[in-house]
């Protein structure tokens, strides 16, 4: 009989080898067997295997702890969602002492569901409550739990604001939903679109999903496709049947890393847009904020970008590209009033929701393009400023000077961040057309 390979950093690295490549969970385990550090991954093999390059032993989030590693293991997921929420009942259980040091004493995030509500609603936090809550966590991290939350939210379409909705109360048949509910990402239970029992159906269903029942929960809800079918109620199995399908085919849409928060955005969210709200002097806080760049090609070809933020966070599927048409040469601010005018005017003839904030790159003239596109279009703005890159002052219609921020105030950082995401969003499609004019 053979000895077993001892363990050792380069038994785990060879092991760490033969992983599919496919997503889960990896294991580091010290000499003892104990599990030191848990990790989710897209691909196995990929993920895990960085740990045991040269970089990780000069990162310094991780080269005070792998020289512990020993052994390695894994678990297979069906996705990528699957493997973060495996991750983090294994942190939970587990509680290694590795995943708690590379956070920096910081608090982990939680997925808290406020089931005392009559329509329940679904947020992530650092602060959990202990009561009328159902918590999911703690994850390791918050940026990869937001992305989890976009993908499940196309499926069950559960409501992310704070809108404290009664059924009781006559008001919320005349309130007009957010953007989610124009793109089919939320059921709008705050225009009563969606009655009690069936939102809180939808809830139990995450619940069900979250609890790892995703086998029994597409039984049941084949099940209940079949009965509506038989009971001639095919809007409601036509429904059923989408989101059988979204939940099978949601390993193609938990692209979690496209969600994640960029390192460099280090500021709290919530506070950048209550301190839009005093800055701007706002009747209510801003959920959904859009930014505007041109960028140009060689030759005078214009593109441009339109990039979307919910609730202080990059939204990606609301991101659009133009291609300018009706301007000759190189010309910001008739490009601006090309591009304000042709999105509000779709928004306008499609009855979806506006932004609550608009932000375009420049200064007093392109502020001043953008509210010319939207009078002569005959639509009602909504807050319109725009952000100077030289001085980072914020430009307001109608008033001649403009707001200067502390550096380091959180509003001005958040209006930077999506300053910046249109400005590299821009500059993308100004290389994807650049490539392709290259190799025509």
């Amino acid at each position: 009989m053979s000895e077993p390979k001892p363990l050792g950093f380069d038994h785990a690295a060879a092991k760490v080898k033969t992983f599919p490549q496919t997503a889960g969970v990896y294991l580091m385990k010290d000499e003892a067997g104990r599990v030191i550090y848990v990790g989710k991954a897209k691909n196995l093999r990929s993920r895990a295997g960085s740990y045991f390059l040269k970089a990780a032993s000069e990162d310094q989030r991780t080269a005070n702890w792998i020289g512990e590693i020993a052994d390695i293991d894994f678990l297979e997921s069906e996705s990528e969602v699957d493997a973060l929420l495996m991750e983090s009942r294994l942190i939970k259980d587990i509680q290694p002492k590795f995943n708690k040091d590379l956070k920096d004493d910081k608090t982990f995030p939680y997925l808290m569901i406020t089931t005392r509500d009559e329509f329940p609603l679904v947020e992530v936090t650092r602060e959990p409550r202990t009561k009328g809550v159902k918590l999911y966590g703690p994850f390791a991290s918050a940026g990869a739990l937001r992305g989890a939350i976009q993908v499940l939210q196309r499926i069950f379409k559960f409501r992310t604001c704070s809108l404290d909705i009664s059924e009781s109360s006559d008001q919320w048949k005349w309130f007009r939903p957010c953007l989610l509910a124009s793109i089919q990402q939320c059921s709008a239970p705050c225009n009563f679109r969606i009655d009690k029992e069936s939102y809180r159906r939808d809830i139990k269903r995450l619940q069900t999903f979250l609890d790892g029942g995703k086998k029994k929960l597409l039984n049941e809800m084949r099940d209940e496709m079949m009965a509506a079918s038989k009971q001639v109620d095919f809007e409601r199995a036509a429904v059923l049947r989408d989101e059988i399908n979204m939940l099978e085919r949601l390993e193609e849409r938990g692209e979690l890393d496209t969600h994640e928060q960029p390192e460099v955005f280090y500021i709290d969210p919530k506070k950048g847009l209550a301190g839009l709200r005093k800055v701007l002097d706002l009747p209510e806080t801003p959920r959904v904020i859009e930014g505007v760049d041109i960028a140009h090609l060689g030759g005078g070809e214009t593109v441009a970008s339109l990039v979307q933020f919910i609730d202080g966070l990059p939204f990606k599927p609301g991101y659009r590209r133009f291609r300018i048409k009706d301007v000759d040469g190189i010309d910001d601010y008739r490009s601006i009033y090309e591009v304000v005018s042709r999105h509000f005017r779709r928004l306008s003839n499609e009855n979806d929701s506006f932004p609550d904030i608009l932000l375009i790159d420049g200064g007093k003239g392109q502020l001043g393009a953008a509210m010319a596109a939207l009078r002569d279009q005959q639509i009602d703005p909504p807050t319109v400023i725009s952000l100077a890159k030289r001085d980072e002052e914020i430009y307001r219609p109608g008033q001649s000077e403009p707001i200067t921020l502390s550096r380091r105030a959180y509003a001005l950082r958040l209006l930077q961040y999506v300053r910046d995401e249109s400005h590299r969003f821009a500059q993308h499609y100004h290389h994807i057309l650049r490539d392709k004019s290259t190799f025509r």
